[in-house]
């Protein structure tokens, strides 16, 4: 192919324009009465895959703010993530609670 004609150009440039973003999702800690510190850390680390020097800063903003985002992410891995939180939260008897938000 010596070339691309005007034809391919025009197409490239459809494709090109009917291409867009995933939404985005927040995940955010909130924060209750009965949860451990230790616990939201080790799910920071453990579902996460934070550092715990950054896993204990956002333990930190849950605790003293309410809320702490966790990441950003697609919709089909944001609510995976929700959903494991849930479910550790739960087999270990905890009330933490994990949501999304659209960004």
């Amino acid at each position: 192919m010596a070339g691309q004609n005007s034809f391919d150009s025009e197409f490239l440039n459809q494709v090109d324009d009917g291409l867009k973003e995933p939404d985005m999702y927040r995940v955010l800690l909130l924060n209750d009465d009965y949860t451990t510190q230790d616990f939201v850390v080790e799910v920071l680390v453990t579902i996460f895959h934070k550092q715990p020097v950054d896993a204990t800063r956002i333990m930190l903003d849950v605790h003293k703010k309410g809320r702490g985002m966790v990441g950003l992410y697609t919709y089909d891995i944001a609510s995976t993530k929700v959903k494991q939180v849930k479910e550790l939260a739960k087999r270990r008897e905890y009330p933490l609670k994990c949501v999304m938000e659209k960004a």
